[in-house]
């Protein structure tokens, strides 16, 4: 507007180019990204769930939690997180061509309880039939071998109709039981599928307990998994984006201990961390312990900390710092993860089935909780 007034003014006083007053064109006036918003909706007991958006088309969101002013390095924006404590969002918006929004700004003072459930899915069916797994909450990793470790399964999302998937033979659904069901099946020779639900883009927390209650398959090439992913691996890729193993298994006798290590139970479970230059884990594994019953897993994640737990978050049997990574880079204080349930079958920590291998494999999940630290 700036430029189209002083246009018009030339031309109302007949001055001409060589004038000693024209100058130069002053450049246009860049636009401003749009300013994003800051929504919320309630989780449980006055948490809340906040999304960020914003109307510029292709513009990137960038937040802080701590109260920072964000900039262009701070994390992006890729899914609802969870607030649960007492913090206040900012957050701005970039898009080529034109300049940073202004900053956007929300306080949260809830001031909830330590260890208080903010957040649950309890998988609960109402229903007389097989229910969808919360389609706000979870999606799926689909396809064969879509993600390393030389697994043999296909992955299936609910309701897909691509070979080998079977829409009326669902490998997760929620079943009547009111539990979720994760299934690994052998519809023929040397086929297999299962499922992998994950809350990217969805659903996402930072720092808090969480913990699943699980029962899992026991059997050869079996790999269940309970787990939790950055955010921004959709930014700067595994294992960067740090990866929080909070129960693994497989079956007990494989592999061996290594050197050094005490000798396994009768069965075990593994809660690890992988990131940049460290993949560091502990076995638990205590007398008469079976993975075939249930059992709570969780982690108890705070700033500069992470804490593997089983049944009682007071039994925790592994403890993690920046300093146990071993000059790896700490991966766990960047940003909000998301939630991973999976059963692969094969691969290479486990092994492929064999013909001791029982199908249907069943990896049941009673709920996933997160509570305040």
């Amino acid at each position: 507007m700036f430029a189209l007034l002083l246009l018009s003014g030339a031309m109302l006083c007949g001055c001409s180019s060589g004038s000693s007053d024209s100058g130069t064109t002053p450049p246009p006036t860049q636009t401003a990204t749009a300013t994003p918003t800051i929504a919320t909706t309630p989780a449980q007991n006055a948490a809340v769930i906040v999304t960020l958006a914003d109307t510029t088309s292709a513009a990137k969101i960038y937040y802080t939690l701590d109260g920072s002013t964000p900039t262009t390095s701070s994390q992006i924006y890729q899914a609802p997180f969870l607030v649960a404590s007492n913090l206040t969002v900012k957050a701005i918006a970039a898009a080529s061509g034109d300049a940073n929004s202004s900053v956007a700004s929300q306080s949260f003072s809830a001031n909830i309880a330590s260890g208080t459930l903010v957040w649950s899915d309890e998988f609960s069916n109402s229903g007389s039939t097989p229910a969808q797994p919360n389609a706000s909450t979870w999606t799926y990793d689909v396809g064969t071998n879509c993600c390393g470790n030389n697994e043999l399964e296909t992955y299936c999302a609910w309701g897909s109709t691509t070979a080998p998937c079977d829409p009326g033979n669902p490998n997760a659904y929620v079943g009547t039981d009111g539990y979720l069901h994760i299934v690994a099946q052998n519809p023929s020779s040397k086929v297999y599928t299962s499922a992998r639900l994950k809350s990217q883009g969805m659903f996402s927390f930072m720092y808090g307990r969480i913990e699943a209650r699980i029962k899992v398959p026991e059997s050869q090439g079996m790999w269940p998994a309970f787990w939790l992913l950055g955010n921004n691996i959709a930014t700067v890729n595994w294992p960067t984006c740090g990866e929080t193993d909070i129960m693994e298994h497989i079956d007990g006798s494989n592999p061996p201990p290594a050197a050094g290590e005490p000798p396994y139970g009768s069965d075990w479970i593994a809660g690890s961390l992988h990131g940049v230059d460290y993949n560091t884990g502990m076995k638990w594994s205590p007398k008469d312990f079976s993975a075939a019953d249930w059992h709570i897993y969780g982690a108890i994640w705070t700033k500069g900390q992470i804490q593997f737990y089983v049944d009682d978050p007071a039994n925790v049997y592994a403890t993690y710092t920046p300093q146990s990574v071993l000059g790896g880079i700490w991966a766990f204080d960047q940003g909000p993860q998301f939630i991973i349930l999976n059963l692969a079958v094969g691969g290479t920590w486990p092994g492929n089935p064999d013909s001791t291998t029982v199908f249907p494999g069943d990896m049941t999940v009673d709920y996933v909780r997160i509570y305040t630290n």
